[in-house]
């Protein structure tokens, strides 16, 4: 009989693959740890409940508007809106951009695939038609500049394409949220699995796109293109906003001979599984507008949490970030163990191998991330040194 039980990993985070074969999470469990994953991921639904709002309104109400001076305001332009957009006392979907151009610049996926192919270019050609229709001047740019509009429709597809993932992930989180403050998730492990079965019962839902024009309705992706959540969407997303990111401006020099950004887009190493929290709140870095968002929509035993920190709550997005980053280790975990060949308590050799093999391959991934950091114990005190 052939022994189920592989030799240990010589991959230099083996303890990580053990942790995983185990079936436990990237992320060490402890009270404290539960309480920011849960508290982070209920302010990060509300904020994504906003953006994906936004999102899908841009997509599909301000379809090739050119100038496009109100997309924030989802239709509803008032003088007291104004006057908040203008003195910033607003959600920053500034970042919710950020993310889709991410998204759109690294591609990959079966949601960039599609853009790439002729049906897309076909019903683009329609839909620029539909809305050029009549107005002889934009058809002369058109016909001047042909690639502008469709390469617009391929943005907007992203638009509507993340819009959609983070409805779900929303949804997803604010049930998570709820399922905790009924006493039913009471470990690490329990978060993990309760994502796991979230994505799993999402993989399948389709992710269509189309708009309206004049009294024609136009497909961009149609049903037919067979994109779905997990595959097309998903796994796209966390490779480019988990994984690669964009170097943030004044953090590296992007100068070609200063050798700072990798050559090749697949060696980018700026997700949020790497991004070092400490800029969190500088100038010019994105995830601050996303650390302020989630700052408004903080539990009050998340905050109780910040302000019995050395600092309180002076460097309240820093901590918002740490939390936020333990909360996405929970996530890839549910990814890693959705997308695994094989259920990780398998009992047959060749299956075993074949998961150690995928793991492996991840955890290469991770070896200059803030894996090692998620895994130390929580220190709050300004103690920097020991006393003697």
């Amino acid at each position: 009989m052939t022994s189920t039980i592989l030799k240990p990993s010589a991959h230099p985070l083996s303890a990580y693959i053990d942790i995983l074969e185990s079936g436990k999470a990237l992320l060490p469990e402890s009270t404290e740890n539960l309480v920011e994953v849960v508290g982070i991921l209920k302010s990060y639904a509300i904020v994504l409940d906003a953006y994906s709002r936004n999102l899908n309104y841009i997509a599909e109400k301000q379809f090739l508007v050119i100038f496009p001076f109100f997309k924030y305001f989802n239709g509803e332009v008032t003088r007291p809106k104004l006057i908040r957009y203008l003195w910033h006392d607003r959600i920053n979907f500034e970042y919710a951009e950020y993310v889709m151009r991410t998204m759109l610049w690294h591609g990959g996926g079966g949601l960039d695939s599609y853009l790439d192919s002729p049906e897309f270019s076909s019903l683009a050609q329609k839909a620029i038609a539909a809305k050029l229709k009549g107005n002889f001047f934009m058809q002369g740019l058109h016909k001047v500049f042909p690639n502008f509009l469709p390469e617009q429709i391929r943005m907007l597809s992203y638009y509507s394409g993340l819009g959609q993932f983070w409805r779900v992930m929303s949804d997803l989180f604010i049930n998570l949220s709820d399922r905790y403050e009924a006493g039913q998730i009471k470990s690490i492990a329990d978060v993990v699995d309760f994502i796991l079965a979230g994505l799993v019962g999402a993989a399948s839902l389709p992710i269509t796109y189309s708009v309206k024009i004049g009294d024609r309705d136009c497909d961009i992706i149609p049903a037919s293109a067979n994109l779905t959540f997990l595959a097309d969407v998903a796994v796209p997303y966390v490779e480019a906003i988990f994984f690669r990111g964009t170097a943030f401006f004044g953090v590296v020099s992007y100068n070609a001979q200063a050798h700072q950004i990798p050559e090749e887009q697949k060696d980018f190493g700026y997700g949020a599984l790497f991004a070092d929290p400490l800029p969190i709140g500088g100038a010019g870095i994105p995830p601050t507008q996303l650390m302020q968002d989630m700052r408004h929509f903080l539990p009050d035993y998340l905050q109780e949490i910040y302000r019995s920190s050395c600092r309180g709550e002076d460097d309240v997005r820093v901590q918002i970030c740490q939390s936020f980053q333990k909360s996405m280790f929970c996530v890839t975990t549910a990814t890693i163990l959705g997308l695994a060949p094989h259920p990780m308590n398998t009992s047959d050799p060749e299956e075993k191998k074949a998961n150690r093999t995928y793991l492996e391959g991840w955890m290469d991934r991770f070896s200059n991330s803030r894996l090692d950091w998620a895994n130390q114990p929580t220190n709050r005190s300004c103690q920097l040194f020991p006393e003697r």
